[in-house]
């Protein structure tokens, strides 16, 4: 099949189309709005609806209702607009509304600035709304795999009566790369009976709901939730290891940051230095699995991200007190350059390889 030079945000429409998407709710914002725009233009052709919400807000409280009737739905939006959508995200956790949220995410707090951060981790790994939830987070590194992951994350967000989270920043949504649009393989995806449909059935009460008065009856459901949540946990969590055997040190990043580390593991080469990768695919559920298969030649983990440091929790988590965890990042829209990535594997090692 033919590949096609794309721009990230448009790739991930098209994904979403491909992967049965009907329904799309946005509102606009810098640097995803080629998103919207593609849905706008492509989904009526094939028989979806595109309609811009009159805010962030509005759109994801939308989400819930196609969801709930049963659609694919879809919806994205950067930084600032994913904060606003976050009680939407916890009302459809609680309900048990599968739907695809993408977050092309910039420079912040508050407004910040248009650039491309990973600022978003806690926000997305750590449930974001109220209460007790968690939602899948997938972190496409190249536009290819955004494609991917977005047709992933809607037979997932079915399967686990879930919302899921596409997690990119706006280096991804902005580049162009070939990709390969495919029409995916049919999942079995169990039939959605619990959606409420436009005309019921006699004696039809279903009825989409977080609310519990009873407090034991609240509790129940939570354990319901987070038993599906280890299974999540068993079973979705994805990773890549690169060139980690005897690795003197082996980096931790995802999405942009990773492939930045990439290119100061080839200069590092050339000094004798090996360092290794560890790329979180998933960043909830966090492979924990990768950690325990790291080698004792390796001195020291650094975390590389385009934030002031906010996966290293979950690195040290992981790692659990086997090796140093030092970091490197940069944040304000700010990109890590190669070179200062190797200038601090070096600081690490002291000179000793």
């Amino acid at each position: 099949m033919e590949k096609k030079l794309m721009k990230g945000n448009e790739a991930a429409g098209a994904a979403a189309i491909l992967a049965g998407c009907k329904y799309f709710f946005g509102y606009p914002i810098t640097p995803q709005n080629e998103l919207p725009e593609y849905m706008a233009r492509e989904l009526p052709k094939c028989g979806g609806t595109y309609l811009q919400a009159e805010s962030e807000i509005g759109a994801i409280n939308m989400v819930y209702g196609a969801s709930g009737a049963g659609a694919r739905v879809m919806t994205s939006s950067s930084s600032p607009g994913i904060a606003l959508k976050q009680e939407g995200i916890s009302y459809l956790a609680g309900a048990e509304l599968p739907c695809v949220i993408v977050n092309m995410m910039r420079s912040s707090p508050g407004l910040g600035g248009i650039q491309p951060a990973q600022g978003d981790y806690f926000m997305a790994t750590r449930g974001g709304g109220n209460g007790d939830y968690f939602t899948p987070v997938y972190a496409p590194a190249s536009v290819q795999e955004l494609v991917d992951l977005i047709i992933k994350a809607f037979d997932t967000a079915d399967l686990y009566r879930t919302p899921v989270m596409v997690l990119g920043d706006g280096m991804i949504g902005q580049m162009m790369e070939p990709v390969e649009l495919k029409i995916p393989e049919k999942k079995e995806i169990p039939a959605k009976d619990w959606a409420v449909k436009d005309k019921p059935t006699k004696g039809d009460n279903k009825l989409i709901n977080s609310l519990y008065i009873i407090p034991e009856e609240l509790e129940e459901h939570i354990q319901g939730l987070f038993s599906k949540y280890e299974i999540i946990k068993q079973d979705e969590c994805m990773y890549e290891m690169f060139n980690c055997e005897d690795a003197d040190v082996i980096s931790v990043a995802y999405g942009t940051s990773s492939r930045i580390v990439r290119n100061a593991i080839k200069k590092l080469e050339n000094d004798g230095i090996k360092m290794g990768l560890i790329r979180p695919i998933t960043l909830w559920p966090f492979p924990v699995e990768a950690f325990e298969k790291i080698g004792s030649k390796t001195k020291a983990l650094l975390c590389v991200e385009m934030s002031a440091g906010q996966m290293i929790d979950d690195v040290k988590i992981a790692n659990e007190g086997r090796l140093p965890v030092e970091f490197f990042g940069r944040s304000g829209g700010v990109v890590p350059k190669p070179e200062e990535i190797v200038n601090k594997v070096k600081e690490i090692l002291g000179g000793n390889k």
